[in-house]
């Protein structure tokens, strides 16, 4: 028999059901005046004025007027805010900064949050994914227990007044209402503990009193949380705990190489999983269709986005597309425009169109994830679906890896080398080792090209990571937190040798 609570929550979601549903079908519309929208409310604003946006009239003369941004072009205009000015490239008062990950001269990106951001993208988005949820499955009972939500922590910038910075989970749980705490856990004074470490063990000893019907977050975060309550209460696995679980909302990372994993922890029949596209800088994406893995496109949530062809990312002037002009199929790097004073800027993420009616898109990797040391130009796209190709094969299970090149040296070829946790190892790890680079060879010309012979390239040398050494390196990095993930290819060894430090 379904609670009360879960009847009332039900009947909103099947409201909200109705908003996701124009969205849909009217996304070039909303695009069109989500962007009037944002250069009318920014037009005082110092850059408002210094780009002239108030006479901007269309999307031809915005990308003509204002210039493409990374986060070094816009971080002295954050950083004048960040010292207490307002009206910089916002109208409204900001006060919060996300961290994100970090560049070449900071350890971590400070992005921008506003109040509208938060209440059109950030909470609507979790809104816009229950709303689906329900409506593709009219029976559920999530509504009726709790959600786990791991969130990092937030802390005062520098001595400023009123500016805080913090992981966006952390700026999610802090500004929401204290009416949420009848969907989540754990509560505030728990979930916003700056000590992960302290966190996670006090959730794993709470949330077991608890009715869980829900977990939600970046699926290594939550593979540390499910094997500390296994291990705080004995049992087998979380269906002795939870038999009510039924959903797990993950972004972030590539769910697949934890799959295995999830459905060994929580062999519950009735369990589902629903892929999200979120960051610092919004919501932008939601599995809506229980049996596709790819993603709808949120278009009203204050978000205006372009799109510029992978292939041209480096070019002086690459071409960028509005939604009504992009082809399926295509790598584009994503740039945002948005309602927290982010004008024309490049995130970093890579996607590709699915489907333009509606318009669906899958995340396909990072400009910044790959490795083109030999002139392989690999992604980690091809490295996600090779790991799984050769866990499939070998029975293996795979949780977190990275991947950089073992440079050429006098008489020797280069290779890549990889860090691979494995939660099941192979039978046979050289088995593994040829699968994984066959399969990359088939995905990939570049690296067939290179591994010819062994003209350029040795065939991948892959360590066995040792337990825990990714969570090892986190926490020596400094980066234990909600949003935290392994950067999965790099282009130097810097990572590499840090964890062969480790081991």
């Amino acid at each position: 028999m379904a609670s009360l609570k879960g009847k009332a929550i039900r009947a909103f979601m099947k409201w909200r059901s109705s908003k996701v549903a124009h969205f849909r079908t009217h996304a070039i519309q909303n695009q069109k005046d989500t962007l009037k929208l944002l250069l009318h409310k920014a037009s005082n604003t110092f850059l408002g004025k210094k780009y002239e946006f108030g006479q901007i009239q269309s999307y031809a003369e915005f990308k003509e007027q204002l210039p493409i941004s990374t986060y070094e072009d816009l971080k002295p205009y954050f950083e004048r805010t960040l010292k207490g000015e307002q009206n910089v490239f916002w109208p409204e008062k900001i006060t919060w900064f996300a961290k994100s990950g970090g560049t070449t001269s900071d350890r971590s990106k400070l992005i921008p949050v506003s109040q509208s951001t938060l209440n059109t993208a950030h909470y609507r988005g979790a809104f816009d994914v229950m709303s689906q949820y329900s409506l593709n499955r009219p029976q559920t009972r999530v509504f009726d227990g709790k959600t786990i939500i791991i969130s990092g922590s937030y802390s005062k910038y520098e001595n400023v007044r009123m500016v805080n910075c913090g992981d966006i989970s952390a700026i999610m749980v802090a500004n929401q209402p204290g009416l949420a705490d009848i969907l989540r856990v754990p509560p505030k004074k728990i979930a916003l503990l700056p000590d992960f470490e302290k966190k996670i063990a006090l959730v794993a000893e709470r949330c077991t009193r608890e009715k869980i019907t829900g977990l939600a977050g970046v699926p290594t975060w939550n593979i540390v949380l499910m094997e500390k309550i296994l291990s705080h209460t004995g049992a087998s696995d979380l269906s002795k705990i939870w038999p009510d679980m039924e959903l797990y909302i993950h972004g972030g990372v590539n769910f697949e190489p934890f799959r295995n994993l999830f459905s060994e922890y929580l062999p519950l029949p009735q369990m589902e999983y629903l892929q999200v596209y979120n960051a610092s800088e919004g919501f932008f994406a939601f599995q809506d269709v229980l049996a596709s893995d790819d993603m709808l496109l949120a278009t009203n949530h204050g978000i205006v986005y372009e799109f510029i062809p992978l292939a041209n990312i480096h070019d002086k002037n690459p071409p960028t597309y509005c939604l009504e002009d992009i082809a399926i199929g295509v790598n584009y790097a994503l740039v945002l425009t948005t309602n927290s004073g982010l004008w024309r800027y490049m995130i970093g993420d890579t996607i590709k169109f699915t489907s333009v009616e509606p318009y669906r898109i899958k995340v396909t990797g990072r400009v910044k994830f790959y490795i083109n040391t030999f002139g392989e130009e690999l992604s980690s796209e091809h490295t996600d679906l090779a790991i799984i190709e050769a866990s499939r094969k070998t029975g293996a299970w795979v949780g977190d890896y990275t991947v950089g090149p073992k440079y050429m040296q006098s008489g020797k070829k280069g290779a890549h080398e990889w860090y691979i946790e494995f939660k099941k190892q192979p039978e046979d790890i050289t088995q593994f080792i040829r699968i994984l680079d066959l399969s990359l060879q088939k995905l990939n010309s570049d690296y067939e090209a290179k591994r010819y012979k062994n003209l350029a390239m040795e065939l991948p040398i892959v360590h066995i990571a040792t337990p825990q050494l990714f969570y090892k390196w986190f926490k020596i990095k400094n980066k234990m937190g909600a949003q935290a993930k392994v950067p999965k290819l790099s282009n130097d060894r810097i990572i590499l040798d840090e964890l062969m430090n480790l081991m």
